[in-house]
């Protein structure tokens, strides 16, 4: 598996509105977009920073993993992103490595990348998301 770079460091927040203008206004850091994910009842706002990014995740139904990481810890660091060059080998390499995933083959994620979860679990019980760009 060839990870390229931290892709994003995830936060997950209570208020994706109040969080990012408390980046804008206090760090002044710049929102590059913002997306929605319905299906998994999640909205995310994305601040570059160099060759990486700050990811705000929240979780916009109590039943989703962001949200109740938020009611059982408060705001605070919820994932960090790695950029695969192929997702597909490095799902792969990681199941025959015996490695626990969350996601066993890659989904949808942010600005048309495609991602996938390693359980926490297997990584010291940091969650980690592998992410590949469009190419």
């Amino acid at each position: 598996m060839k990870v390229t770079r931290v892709e994003h460091i995830a936060i997950a927040v209570e208020n994706l509105e109040s969080v990012a203008r408390l980046f804008q206004e206090t760090l002044g850091l710049k929102l590059e977009y913002t997306e929605e994910f319905p299906a998994q009842n999640t909205r995310i706002a994305m601040f570059p920073v160099g060759d990486s990014a700050i990811e705000l995740v929240q979780g916009t139904a109590p039943t989703t993993r962001s949200a109740k990481w938020v009611a059982e810890k408060g705001q605070g660091l919820y994932h960090l992103c790695l950029e695969v060059e192929d997702i597909d080998s490095a799902l792969f390499e990681l199941k025959e490595k015996g490695v626990k995933l969350i996601h066993e083959t890659p989904v949808a994620g942010h600005g048309g990348c495609r991602i996938a979860f390693i359980d926490p679990s297997a990584t010291g019980n940091v969650l980690f998301e592998l992410s590949e760009h469009p190419k």
